[in-house]
């Protein structure tokens, strides 16, 4: 390709320090760059090989380019109640109970407000694609709020409609105040599915059918919600065996192993990914690897409640679907998928030695892995044929100083920084560490002030 072929509307990056693809190769280019065109990639390699000019052109000399993260499991809303004392030391279940009495008090704007806070951190942290998980809806709340803010902001979005349907007097986890009937929730699932789900390559936005969990819905939700998502094309999403109370309690309610209540309800197969996965035996892994269903491992959320450490080793080697999840921010209390990725490693090594995952698998579960476990075949890599997303590092810092040896493993190993640049679907949303698509600082002032409010009831 000559500059006198390029295209309008090209991107070129060139001179990276070291551009790496996770392609079908995985070919790490020193000195590398690539040439997009529109949304979609055209051009990779090193950038002698690349066309001189185009109609904007980033050197990227001194920084690591990867393919734009991608986060399989995440509660936005949760950004508002981070660290509240009263469920600072808290496993799962008495976590909840501690703040659902607080989320009852959400609002629209709440929600607005914080789906901006928690994707802004996202993209400063290189991720250019994310699920979020919504299921609950006091006050007038609707999904509708989270996908405007993910319009206005520019990131690759995957809506989960969840819900509660079982309270507390029915012997569920969440308060009666909390959880909705199951007719109204089938009837928004089909509505949002209808109106805004594009099944398309380079969507933007994707909607799936998401049932909390088995302590908070009832059987007859799960099936019918799977029914739906059938019908419809959308894809289903929920927790499952996060810990072992989680699993006592499908054991005692339904008499099943949590894999066992999925397989049961119709809640495995290439159009399925849970949450956590902490507890899942050797015959639920079977049965995932055999169905083709995905699994968002979490591990800061898993160590922060005192979960576990999940099997991931023994996932991925019998051939599951990994992808990483940065979970809510109040089980996690930060959204950085580098620092998830390290903590992946780190954890695997804790329970498995030090040779249990290395930087390069850790990165991709960060990519590649979300990609799969989302059913994506556009992102994830940075090949020709595939949607313009991808992250820069700046690694002439003091983070990365003594570490340039291997720039790539050094990501993982090293502190997790945030992002040069990003760019999604060949937008440009940040430039030299700055946000371009919102105010952040005022964005934060308000989110700071609804924290406070949500908090102080």
């Amino acid at each position: 390709m000559t500059p006198a072929g390029i295209s309008p509307g090209t991107l070129l990056v060139r001179n990276a320090e070291v551009l790496v693809t996770m392609d079908g190769r995985r070919r790490e280019i020193r000195g590398g760059g690539l040439l997009a065109q529109g949304n979609r990639i055209v051009a990779v390699g090193s950038s002698s090989e690349l066309p001189a000019t185009a109609d904007r052109v980033l050197d990227l000399a001194g920084h690591a380019v990867v393919p734009g993260l991608v986060n399989t499991h995440h509660h936005m809303f949760q950004s508002l109640t981070r660290a509240l004392p009263a469920a600072q030391d808290a496993g799962l279940f008495a976590w909840l109970e501690a703040l659902y009495p607080v989320w009852a008090r959400l609002t629209p704007e709440m929600i607005r407000v914080s789906t901006l806070t928690a994707m802004a951190e996202l993209i400063l942290s290189g991720c250019t694609t994310s699920s979020d998980h919504l299921y609950l809806y006091p006050n007038g709340c609707r999904l509708d709020d989270s996908l405007e803010s993910a319009a206005r902001i520019g990131m690759r979005f995957h809506a989960a409609r969840g819900s509660m349907s079982v309270g507390r007097s029915q012997g569920g986890l969440p308060p009666d105040g909390l959880v909705e009937r199951e007719a109204d929730i089938l009837a928004d699932t089909q509505r949002l599915v209808e109106a805004h789900n594009d099944p398309a390559r380079f969507s933007m936005l994707r909607i799936a059918v998401a049932p909390c969990s088995p302590f908070s819905v009832s059987q007859d939700l799960m099936r019918e919600s799977a029914n739906l998502a059938r019908a419809l094309g959308a894809r289903l999403h929920t927790h499952l065996a996060e810990n072992d109370t989680d699993v006592a309690y499908s054991r005692e309610r339904f008499g099943m192993t949590p894999a066992e209540y999925a397989q049961e309800l119709g809640w495995v197969g290439q159009d399925v990914w849970h949450a956590h996965c902490v507890r899942l035996d050797d015959a639920g892994i079977d049965l995932f690897s055999r169905t083709g269903t995905g699994v968002a491992h979490c591990p800061c959320s898993n160590m922060r409640l005192g979960s576990g450490i999940a099997p991931v080793g023994r996932m991925v080697a019998k051939g599951v679907r990994v992808g990483l999840g940065v979970d809510g921010s109040a089980s996690n209390d930060a959204a950085s998928m580098l620092g998830e990725a390290r903590q992946a490693m780190l954890l695997q090594r804790v329970g498995l030695g030090p040779s249990a995952m290395t930087a390069r698998q850790a990165l991709e579960l960060a990519t590649l892995g979300g990609a799969a476990v989302l059913g994506r075949d556009d992102i994830g890599c940075l090949a020709p044929g595939m949607a313009a997303d991808f992250a820069a590092f700046d690694l002439r810092g003091v983070a990365h100083a003594g570490a340039l040896h291997d720039p790539v493993a050094a990501l993982v190993f090293c502190s997790p920084e945030r992002s040069s640049w990003v760019v999604i679907n060949g937008r440009v949303v940040v430039e030299e560490g700055r946000l371009l698509t919102v105010d952040l600082p005022s964005v934060l002032e308000r989110h700071n002030r609804l924290a406070r409010a949500l908090a102080a009831g």
